[in-house]
């Protein structure tokens, strides 16, 4: 398995749960990370002074950087030296995995061949190169307590109109795992927002949060199914930790991960759909919310032999956690690359980064009103959201000497050309004096390049000299240093309409002859 960056949200997750008191194996399981990576960033984290005793408080953005910072790849496939190992061993590994033999007895005769890995890299390389975890037998697992799991799956309904056509309507079907009181939320996408819209309904229906959401491998929450590892989408686990439920993902291909909802998809489909007519999904909602409460609520459960509202009502729904108090402004994760121009590319605007990270891939969080860019886990910019078309340029981004024509800046600029000398500064001045300045910006930059060339004093005398003349022309300036004439004034236009011509020839050369009858 080849290396792949963990991402701030993961790293945020996984010392969120830390601090929360979980141990190893349900923080790196619930954060998508192995365990010696999630144990990294737990001891970087304490190396900067993050107390277990404290609260998710101490998780800044600065925090999250400086944690990351400490945290590097030091294996650049991905895999150590135990891995390499392993490959060394893996037709043996396979014929005894082929035979049936534990995992652990295959480390143990592994240890009387000389060689000696953990446990979880060996288990990771018979699964992944070996086949092993391969089985087909069934164990029944006891319910969780009450008010503590709901499993999550998406169940194909039918069609429903839509406008002047029928598209598939969708159910996204919480089952509570203790009471199976259930809810549905009929969807026309699979949509990250759609998946969390149906979140936050499932919500207000059952009247708190379950701590433990064990979903389907759905896209929208799952951007990368592994059975061990699976990694999470970051705006999923974001909102999961908005709302304070950690994620256990079923298995790719295994729905006896989530059987209590996998049952409940038909259930669904030939109680509540089949047969009905509804008008648009709007409709289907009111309905199926009423279905829920009324007839899957109130029927009496084929396994519990109990009615699931009333099981609900009475053991789970107090032990929920709180309601959210405010709605989930929904981000959206990019990685944009930063363009020559200092500036990458959010939503079609344009936000500036430090110039150093020229053609660097950042990862982007856009939400409402805001948009931060993170740099390996730092956050290395934070801009308000521009519409799109706009952009939104921080100065101190640009290289130093070129933000002035970059913003605009004119009276900046006036305020360079008056630091050499007042007649600079109002010849400058002057020539911006124009309905679109910015385009003689170029003019004031060789003027202060003349300054540098030929010292200010020349400069501010030459300045005065054209202006007592009223003359505004850069090159005039140059011309003067040059020939050294800054003192000497140079003629007015009125002064030049009065001189003759180069070519001009003489009035009597026009003069008619008129004794030669001309």
């Amino acid at each position: 398995m080849a290396f792949r960056e963990v991402s701030v949200v993961q790293v945020k997750e996984l010392l969120r749960r830390w601090l929360e008191g979980e141990g190893e194996r349900p923080i790196a399981a619930g954060s998508g990370v192995a365990r010696a990576t999630a144990r990294n960033y737990v001891a970087a984290a304490m190396a900067l002074g993050v107390d277990r005793s404290g609260g998710v408080e101490q998780l800044t953005d600065e925090m999250i950087g400086q944690i990351c910072e400490r945290v590097r790849p030091h294996r650049l496939d991905g895999h150590g030296e135990s891995w390499r190992k392993l490959i060394q061993q893996e037709e043996q590994i396979a014929a005894w995995v082929h035979d049936g033999l534990t995992v652990v007895k295959i480390g143990v005769l592994l240890s009387r061949r000389g060689v000696v890995v953990p446990h979880r890299t060996l288990a990771r390389f018979a699964v992944e190169r070996c086949g092993a975890g391969r089985r087909t037998t069934t164990v029944r697992v006891d319910d969780p307590p009450p008010g503590r799991e709901c499993q999550v799956d998406f169940g194909r309904l039918g069609l429903v109109a839509h406008g002047e056509r029928q598209r598939v309507c969708w159910a996204l079907i919480f089952t509570a795992c203790y009471s199976r009181h259930q809810f549905l939320w009929p969807t026309l996408s699979q949509t990250i927002e759609a998946v969390i819209a149906g979140f936050e309904a499932a919500w207000a229906y059952f009247g708190g949060v379950f701590p433990v959401v064990i979903p389907d491998s759905m896209k929208a929450i799952v951007t990368e199914a592994d059975n061990l590892a699976p990694r999470f989408n970051d705006t999923f686990l974001e909102y999961a930790q908005s709302r304070g439920f950690v994620i256990d993902a079923a298995r790719i291909g295994k729905p006896r991960d989530k059987p209590k909802v996998e049952r409940a998809v038909p259930y669904v489909r030939r109680n509540f759909f089949a047969g009905e007519s509804f008008t648009d999904v709007a409709d289907v909602r009111v309905r199926a919310r009423l279905w829920c409460t009324q007839t899957a609520g109130l029927r009496v459960h084929g396994t519990t032999q109990l009615r699931p509202a009333e099981v609900f009502s009475a053991e789970e729904q107090p032990r929920l956690l709180a309601l959210p108090g405010a709605p989930f402004d929904i981000p959206t994760w990019t990685t944009p690359k930063v363009h020559r121009d200092f500036h990458c590319e959010v939503d079609k605007a344009l936000y500036s980064a430090p110039h150093r990270l020229i053609g660097q891939r950042l990862k982007a969080r856009r939400d409402a009103t805001t948009v931060k860019l993170f740099f390996r886990g730092e956050l290395v910019k934070l801009h308000p959201r521009k519409p799109p078309g706009q952009r939104s340029t921080d100065p101190a981004d640009l290289p130093t000497g070129t933000e002035i024509y970059a913003t605009r800046d004119l009276d900046r600029l006036k305020a360079m050309a008056t630091s050499h000398g007042q007649a600079i500064g109002t010849y400058a001045a002057a020539m911006l004096d124009t309905p679109l300045p910015w385009t003689r910006m170029r003019q004031v930059y060789r003027l202060l390049g003349l300054v540098k060339k030929w010292g200010a004093e020349r400069v501010e005398r030459a300045c005065r000299t054209a202006l007592e003349a009223e003359t505004i022309d850069v090159n005039l300036i140059a011309r003067m240093l040059e020939r050294a004439r800054e003192g000497i004034p140079p003629p007015s236009q009125a002064q030049l309409r009065l001189l003759p011509g180069r070519y001009a020839r003489d009035a009597s050369e026009f003069a008619l002859d008129k004794g030669a009858g001309r």
